[in-house]
């Protein structure tokens, strides 16, 4: 939290200054009215000076004045402050989401990124604004308002000061104790917005399978967590003010006791107590303010902290020197060097998203070599979860692998810096977004791209054809998600994204499930017109989507129990034969 607010506000340090020094003449202002009160009722009144009452009322109007302009200005101030450190600290914490790895994406989880994102910079937005208004203007009225009633009646002030340690005490307390519950109702808020996003996301399907009561309970369930730990932070925090209140009406009582004996004693003034029962509830007020303001700060807290764990991350996919790579080779077993046109190597690569990689058999992928020359075409088919996807996040560096090696271009992937591997490829992932743009938005994705090269990826997806036949064509908004397409609309918009840029790479992964049989072999054949030189790898499920490819990889378990032609598969492999005879028959049927 403190390197966050040293980060952030250290700029605004002079503006936030010239702030506070406007707010402390403000607040003075405040002081001095009920002094100047008192001054007319105890010595101007009694000398019956009409014409300086007059002047030491206007004295009052002025005073008055000066404090509404000087602490309206200074709000002003701390708001532009406040929103733009919040801008700030949300620009910084955007782009930082952006290029975590996606490991560490999943170590947070998206939703609780949101939260972050959302309500944790808002209480950072709430912190900083309120800080500058209260933290300046309720200290300088409790500690003047304190040494004003000195001057006043030292007797009195001192009854009201045997309150304050008290005060002091519970504030301290509930503080301690509050600032760990806002730390697991953000936690209890990160589930909350997944739930509330999965169940919004996948509406269409719930509809469909008539489960909206089942949501509605999860929903009931999440919702009921949430509630329970903000009454338990309120319950804590509730404390504050009723204490609070109990203790300075009780000082209260006891200073109009005090005064109403010393005033019949003839040991002070009625205007003396009139005015220090006004600052009694200017002291009132100020302790109040900085109450409701130490809430605000053990929000903020948990919430600096939250925001501070992501922007404090470290880069954990480094970019390696080839010496590096070179010595870390070298203690392993020796490795055939790669042809100068062979586009991707895999060479004994093992990974495992939750294990380090020592234990082969925990491991997502195993002990996985093949070779791809340039121009030439991968399939990869598999059951699900056999390792399909996994393959090509690695092949993009997406993760990094746990032991072996992935070349690209003859260079290890480690190497490459991630936005010049990242060029390489164009990609089509199974469940791919379509923003709410229009299709040439999302064709180009802000790429600079000509509209020549949009309408030529458009025609080779095969996506022109019912692009021409909607209105506006290509400057059509969509829905967010695409929602106002087809599912084999999408997925050509999103093959002619991938293409637009004719990658040296093209992977299209399950890209055409939602295509017929002669739509997917006519955009097949229209994708190698369009890149004949262009290394492909194609995930799929139906075989006839893979079959002329140059090699195929079979997968099971994240093993690779096949590897070459079709016709090779066909011989040797009895999985790839049992899952080409079955589709066979659905494929004759399709023509």
């Amino acid at each position: 939290m403190k390197q966050l607010i040293m980060r952030y506000l250290k700029p605004y340090f002079p503006r936030m200054g010239v702030g506070f020094l406007i707010k402390f003449t403000g607040t003075i202002m405040d002081l001095c009215i009920p002094y100047i009160l008192a001054y007319i009722i105890d010595t101007v009144i009694p000398a019956g000076q009409k014409n300086m009452v007059f002047a030491w009322g206007m004295l009052m109007i002025a005073c008055s004045f000066l404090a509404v302009i000087f602490n309206i200005l200074a709000n002003r101030m701390a708001s532009k402050v406040a929103s733009d450190a919040t801008r700030e600290i949300r620009n910084d914490l955007f782009h930082k989401i952006m290029y975590l790895s996606s490991r560490q994406t999943d170590d947070f989880t998206k939703p609780s990124l949101i939260s972050r994102m959302t309500t944790d910079t808002y209480n950072m937005h709430q912190m900083i604004g309120r800080i500058q208004r209260l933290g300046v203007r309720a200290p300088i009225l409790l500690i003047g308002g304190i040494c004003v009633t000195f001057t006043l009646d030292a007797a009195m002030a001192c009854v009201l000061l045997a309150t304050l340690p008290l005060l002091a005490l519970i504030t301290f307390v509930v503080s301690k104790k509050s600032i760990p519950l806002y730390g697991r109702l953000q936690e209890a808020y990160d589930r909350f917005v997944r739930m509330v996003r999965e169940s919004i996301g996948g509406i269409r399907v719930i509809k469909a399978l008539s489960k909206s009561d089942y949501e509605a309970e999860k929903f009931r369930q999440i919702n009921h967590e949430v509630v329970a730990r903000e009454r338990k932070n309120g319950m804590v925090m509730a404390v504050i003010n009723p204490s609070m209140n109990i203790l300075l009406n009780l000082g209260m009582v006891l200073v109009i006791v005090v005064g109403a004996c010393r005033v019949n004693a003839g040991d002070a003034e009625v205007g003396e107590i009139l005015a220090f029962t006004t600052y009694f509830t200017i002291i009132l007020n100020a302790v109040l303010s900085i109450s409701k303001m130490f809430t605000i700060l053990s929000k903020a807290i948990a919430s600096g902290n939250r925001i501070w764990q992501v922007l404090s991350c470290t880069e954990d996919m480094q970019v390696l020197e080839e010496t590096e790579v070179q010595e870390e080779t070298e203690v392993q077993e020796e490795r055939k060097e790669p042809c100068v046109d062979e586009s991707i190597v895999f060479e004994h690569v093992t990974f495992s998203y939750t294990e380090t990689g020592e234990d082969i058999q925990k491991a997502n992928i195993r002990d996985l070599s093949f070779r791809i020359r340039k121009g030439e075409t991968l399939g990869i088919i598999g059951e699900i979860g056999s390792g399909k996807s996994t393959v090509l996040n690695l092949m993009m560096r997406v993760y990094d692998v746990n032991s072996g090696r992935i070349l690209v271009d003859g260079r290890d992937v480690r190497c490459y810096r991630s936005e010049e591997l990242k060029a390489k490829f164009g990609v089509v992932f199974q469940n791919d977004t379509i923003f709410e743009d229009t299709i040439a938005g999302n064709v180009s994705l802000g790429r600079k791209l000509t509209k020549e090269q949009i309408r030529e990826a458009l025609f080779y997806a095969k996506a022109s054809e019912f692009v021409e036949r909607r209105e506006g064509k290509e400057a059509e908004s969509l829905n967010i998600k695409g929602a106002n397409l087809s599912g084999g609309q999408k997925q050509r918009v999103l093959i002619a994204r991938a293409l637009a840029h004719a990658p040296k790479i093209l992977i299209l992964d399950d890209s055409s499930s939602a295509l017929d049989y002669k739509t997917d072999a006519a955009l097949r054949k229209g994708i190698r017109e369009y890149l004949p030189d262009t290394t492909m790898v194609i995930v799929a499920q139906r075989v006839s989507s893979i079959r002329n490819a140059d090699h195929i990889l079979v997968l099971e378990d994240g093993n690779a129990i096949g590897y070459g032609t079709h016709e090779e598969l066909m011989a040797d492999c009895s999985v790839y034969r049992e899952i080409a005879g079955t589709q066979m028959g659905e494929v004759a049927a399709n023509g």
